[in-house]
């Protein structure tokens, strides 16, 4: 096995454990026995199909934030924004489904909007991309800031044009089930929005690994100057990249609106971006490993909530919030564990290249 494949799996394994043994000692110090919680909530999530069905509607929106942070990711940028295009894509979501409910057939609607949605999204996206291209503005900074201005766009319309028929409340009107993504599962609120995730995930994997896009994205990823020495114009692949991250963050407001929200409502999902951001640290920036990270983060969420509802027990709700963000503050921590064994691999490289070929053969 491959040292850095053997390196992030057994790192992210700690991490992980490291997280939920945390959680487990902060149920501990409220007199909570944390075994029979996480038996409890672990038998319950295994056993009942609409529980189950819970954890990979969660894990949905996470794989399309997960995936617009690792696409930058790849081209040595940093889309720290993923919440704001959510909320961007969300606001074409809901503004197309109320604009035409009852006027076209259920099937195009829905494409229809999920192609507004990206775009809602990738140009939110590519405005942050050209701002680094023209200006070298600092993607970081940009894309975090810019996650506030979409944050007051969407209240701004909450009160005002997309505001409900009565008048009382900061949402939306409900739209009708012509709008809502179709259940997959009788007897679950799990959606097709979980089976667009994961065929994006694969689809995204063959762009960065198998197109020419996908190779100049890497390259400049790998070195900027190298690649444009070599031909490749790192500013166009700057907005590009920074397009189709924002439509994958985009997509995600889709498949919540849609399929899940049916509406849109002020403080609407609020970790999504973050989260996201945790899980392509967890997966490694991997397209296809990300399905599996995101499914792990939907079965914590799933796993607090059962706890906060077992019978007989006090456990606080924010147990959710506290296990998913321990389990990522190890996560983030492994990462940077990961790079310094790694910069320590290579130095011994240099210095013995034999006995490195070695260690790192299979």
């Amino acid at each position: 096995m491959n040292a850095k494949i053997r390196d992030m799996i057994v790192t992210n394994a700690i991490a992980i454990a490291a997280g939920l043994g945390l959680s487990g000692l902060m149920l501990l110090l409220l007199d909570i026995n944390p075994a029979e919680v996480f038996v409890y909530s672990l038998k319950t999530m295994f056993t009942d199909k609409y529980t189950m069905g819970e954890v990979f509607l969660k894990a949905t929106p996470l794989i399309f934030t997960a995936l617009a942070f690792a696409f930058t990711y790849k081209a040595n940028l940093f889309n720290i924004g993923a919440q704001g295009q959510f909320y961007m894509g969300s606001i074409a979501a809901i503004s197309l489904s109320l604009r035409l409910d009852g006027k076209v057939p259920g099937p195009v609607l829905l494409i229809l909007v999920c192609l507004a949605t990206a775009l809602a999204g990738g140009l939110t996206g590519a405005l942050i991309g050209f701002l680094k291209a023209r200006y070298k503005a600092n993607e970081f900074l940009v894309s975090m800031m810019s996650t506030y201005v979409a944050l007051a766009i969407m209240n701004y319309l909450l009160r005002t044009f997309l505001k409900e028929s009565k008048g009382e409340y900061p949402q939306t009107d409900a739209i009708t089930k012509a709008a809502w993504l179709p259940s997959i599962i009788k007897g679950t609120r799990l959606h097709a929005g979980f089976i667009l995730a994961v065929c994006v995930a694969i689809g995204i994997w063959v762009l960065l690994y198998k197109t020419p896009l996908g190779y100049r994205i890497r390259a400049v990823g790998s070195n900027a100057s190298a690649a444009r020495m070599s031909g490749i114009n790192s500013s166009r692949i700057f907005v590009t990249a920074f397009f189709i991250s924002g439509a994958l963050a985009g997509m995600a407001g889709f498949t919540e609106v849609n399929g899940v929200q049916h509406m849109l409502i002020q403080d609407f999902n609020t970790g999504v971006g973050s989260a996201g951001l945790g899980i392509a640290i967890l997966a490694n920036a991997n397209p296809i490993g990300i399905i599996f990270a995101s499914i792990l983060f939907g079965a914590l969420g799933v796993m607090g909530n059962l706890m906060g509802r077992m019978p007989g027990v006090n456990v606080p709700a924010s147990i959710v919030d506290l296990m998913q963000g321990f389990v990522m503050l190890f996560v983030i921590v492994s990462y940077f564990f990961r790079h310094y064994m790694e910069i320590r691999r290579e130095k011994r490289k240099l210095q013995n290249p034999v006995s490195a070929r070695r260690a790192n053969s299979p």
